[in-house]
This record gives C-alpha cells, sequence and structure tokens, in this order.
C-alpha cells in the first residue's frame, strides 16, 4: 500500500503516514528500521506494509514496514 510520509522524529525513529484519504496512520522504530530507511522527510512517497490489531477496525491498523515507493 502507499502513503505520504507526515511526521518523523528521528531520535524515536516514529512518525505517521497519510493514507491516500487522508488519514493518518503511526508507525513505530521497529517498522521504520526494518524498511532499511536513514532518514524519512515529510511529502515522501512511501510504501507501507500493516496489519489489523486485534479488534479488526480501520483506527486499529498498525503499520510493521515503511520504506520509500519506487518504481
Amino acid at each position: 500500500m502507499q502513503a505520504t510520509a507526515y511526521t518523523y522524529d528521528p531520535e524515536t525513529r516514529s512518525g505517521q503516514v497519510l493514507l491516500d484519504d487522508g488519514t493518518p496512520v503511526p508507525f513505530d522504530a521497529p517498522a521504520f528500521d526494518k524498511g532499511g530507511l536513514r532518514l524519512l522527510r515529510p511529502g515522501q512517497r512511501v510504501r507501507i506494509e500493516g496489519e489489523a490489531g486485534s479488534e479488526g477496525g480501520k483506527d486499529d491498523r498498525r503499520i510493521t514496514l515503511v520504506t520509500l515507493q519506487t518504481f
């Protein structure tokens, strides 16, 4: 799935992406580290992988990978 980087904190290696419908979804350091990135700037197009949380709801999503979108 594709998204746009929205926020990123280099100290915690966590932040948020915006889905194409404008929904912000947070990611944590393990998801960032798994993607092999060193830095992320707001506005960059990214590819994300995730899973639904235990409740399975739209607001219970968890990102498991963040990496740059390449063509």
